[in-house]
Formats: structure tokens, C-alpha cells, sequence
């Protein structure tokens, strides 16, 4: 084997190639990343952990084709530091050596023959745009569980039916919900699972800007989901596919609807979570025009902060943990928010309120941004 190609090049389909390589692999193989070019000028590179599988397709110039498996996460270190001058990579005898400027290294091979054979992406489900999954992706995915013992929870939740697209997650104290539209390859396809979020996230975060995003799903039967775009691509094994019924919470009568701006919100969180201790929330009263936040831990330190707000209905006062309230506000990219609230103990609603244009007197209320975060206050003792 042998090829010459771009340095930038090189280094971005090894960083994707490199997501999947397990920090304590299974079998000593599964250490390897899998180099692979022909003699129509394809370079392709892959990691796989029997859970997850990524691969990234680029142009080389090949003078011999091949394939060779070396140690991935050297290979990432080796490439990371390299000058920016075109790379040669070529084998010889046991090694593959990695030529650049003034620069060369000689890497043992591992023994490709004993590699597992990469799975194969299910049927082509339908496109996304790029931008939009991966900003409806980093929406939801905040709300993800991190305890393992609840695989499902650890997921994101996909519903499809038709051109409409919904994702969900939820660590059972809150929701995060995003939906979107999407172009289905079938009219009237329809499919529910459940991806772990980590991947998602981190494969929605490294696919090219611009590029479309393809899904490949297939029946009940499938076990993988395929995510694809800008030359790469990454297969996924499914969590289990029981799941809440998370639409149904996010919809509900609420007695006091407050307005505020998002910026200054935030910031005024961030200041009063200054003085909290973990497990110590925020309080938020709102009134007809104003909203108090108050923080405190015991008698050592206190904050207060009073910040415009329109309510519509009743006086509430509402306490969050901090954190919840930054990762719902994060999820919001328009100037105003909604706090939609019943009762100081049960679940308050956060959606974004759509900018108005500059010809409109009010914000068009049909242009909803389709994001949904429903919170658990923390009960107030007084």
C-alpha cells in the first residue's frame, strides 16, 4: 500500500475515525484503526467497537492499493502534530511508515485478517439538513440520563412519522423535545428508537456544516441506526425502544405564563449560582412586570435580582436547580423565552418565543421553533 494526501485532509477523517476506538478494547484489534485505499483514488479510515462504527471517506493519490490496520489512537496523536505538508504513507515490511516534510514515523502493523468486518448501514431512511440536526441534537441531548444501570435513559429518543422528525430526551426530572421536518425517502415511513446520546451528539457535532445528513433505518428488526454526510458516516447499535411518553407532558393548562428576555436571564442565573451549593436551587418570583431570582447558602452568602418580566395570569414563585435552567435557556437561539407554570411542585414548560420581523408588530406565534424543555421545580421548605 502506499498513497500521498493532504495533511488537513488526513487529519480530519483520522480525528472521526478515531471517535469509536475504545480506551480498553475487548480484543487487541479493536485498538486499530483500519487504513484502506484503491486504485480509483478512495481513501477510507475506520474505527469500530463493536457498538459503534465510524468511517471517513477522502481523496488520495494512490500509487499501490491496500489496506493495513495500525495502533488508532497513535496514528491520531502522530497526525495532530505533523507539519502542514502533504503525508506519504506506504508499507514496508512489517510497519507502515508515515513520511511528512522533514518528519517520519514507522508504525507495526496489526493483523488486519483478524479485524471484525464493519457493519453495513440499514436502508436509507430519508435527509435532514445538516445545521438543523445538529442544532436540534445539542438541544435535546443536555436532558440525557448519565446513569448507566438505565441504558434507555442514556438514549436519544427519534420518532419519525412521515416528513415530521421528533427527538427527545429526559433524565426523568426533566424533557428536552426538538421537533423538526425532515425529507423521508418514504412518505409514510414511520420508526421510533432510541440512539445513545453520546454518539449522536458527537457524530451531529463533527458532520461538516453544510452538508446534508442522511439516516439509515430499516424495520423492527434492524439493531443499528446509520448517520452520514460530508464523507462520513457511523453506524450505531439501538437502546432499547421503550421509551415515555414524553409528547404528552409537554402539553398541558397553565395558570401564570411569564415573558423575559433570554440574555439577561441567563446572566442573572449564572451570578445568583454563584453563591449555591450543589443541590441548592434558584428561586424565581414573578410578578405582573418583574421577575425576583434569589440564591442563598445558609447564612454565608446570598444573592437577589430583580429583572423585567411580563406574567400573564397568576403571582408564582418556582425554585430550579441552576444547571437546569442554563442547559433549557442554552436550547433557545430567539431574543424572548416562555416560562409556562401550574404550581410551584409540578413541572413548568420552557419554549422559545419566535422573534418578530421587522415588519410585524408582534412575533407570528405559528412560526413555533419546535422546542420544547419541561423542568421539575425543587420543592420550596419556605
Amino acid at each position: 500500500m502506499e498513497f500521498r494526501v493532504d495533511r488537513q485532509t488526513l487529519a480530519d477523517a483520522v480525528a472521526w475515525a478515531a471517535r469509536t476506538l475504545p480506551a480498553r478494547p475487548a480484543l487487541p484489534v479493536l485498538a486499530g484503526m483500519l487504513i484502506e485505499v484503491t486504485d480509483q483514488g478512495e481513501l477510507t479510515l475506520a474505527g469500530f467497537d463493536y457498538e459503534v462504527s465510524a468511517r471517513a471517506k477522502d481523496e488520495a493519490t494512490v500509487t499501490e492499493p491496500g489496506r493495513v490496520l495500525v495502533p488508532g489512537r497513535l496514528l491520531s496523536d502522530i497526525v495532530r502534530n505533523l507539519p502542514p505538508q502533504p503525508v506519504d504513507i506506504f508499507t514496508k515490511g512489517s510497519e507502515v511508515v508515515v513520511r511528512c516534510g522533514p518528519a517520519e514515523f514507522g508504525l507495526l502493523t496489526l493483523p488486519v485478517e483478524d479485524y471484525p468486518t464493519l457493519p453495513e448501514p440499514p436502508a436509507r431512511a430519508g435527509t435532514v439538513p445538516g445545521d438543523l440536526f445538529a442544532t436540534a441534537v445539542a438541544q435535546v441531548t443536555p436532558a440525557a440520563g448519565r446513569d448507566d444501570t438505565l441504558p434507555m435513559l442514556t438514549g436519544v429518543r427519534i420518532d419519525i412519522e412521515g416528513d415530521t422528525m421528533w427527538l427527545a430526551c429526559t433524565d426523568r426530572y426533566r424533557i428536552a423535545a426538538r421537533e423538526l421536518t425532515w425529507s423521508p425517502a418514504d412518505p409514510g415511513f414511520t420508526a421510533g428508537v432510541v440512539v445513545p446520546a453520546r454518539t449522536l451528539a458527537d457524530t451531529a457535532k463533527a458532520i461538516k456544516r453544510g452538508e446534508d445528513v442522511a439516516i439509515d433505518l430499516g424495520g423492527t428488526a434492524d439493531t443499528l441506526i446509520g448517520v452520514s454526510g460530508g464523507g462520513r458516516s457511523m453506524t450505531s447499535r439501538l437502546l432499547d425502544d421503550q421509551y415515555i411518553n414524553y409528547r404528552s407532558r409537554l402539553t398541558g393548562t397553565w395558570s401564570s405564563v411569564a415573558e423575559i428576555r433570554v440574555a439577561p436571564f441567563v446572566e442573572a442565573i449564572k451570578r445568583a449560582a454563584l453563591v449555591t451549593e450543589r443541590g441548592t436551587p434558584i428561586r424565581l418570583a414573578f410578578t405582573a412586570d418583574e421577575v425576583r431570582i434569589r440564591a442563598a447558602t445558609g447564612d454565608s452568602a446570598r444573592a437577589n435580582e430583580s429583572l423585567g418580566a411580563q406574567l400573564t395570569g397568576d403571582d408564582i414563585d418556582i425554585a430550579f436547580a441552576p444547571q437546569y435552567l442554563l442547559d433549557g435557556l442554552a436550547g433557545i437561539d430567539t431574543e424572548y423565552a416562555r416560562l409556562e407554570c401550574s404550581d410551584p411542585a409540578k413541572a413548568a414548560l420552557l419554549t422559545a418565543i419566535p422573534d418578530k420581523k421587522d415588519d410585524e408588530e408582534a412575533p407570528d406565534e405559528a412560526s413555533d421553533t419546535g422546542y420544547r424543555y419541561l423542568a421539575m421545580p425543587v420543592r420550596l421548605t419556605s
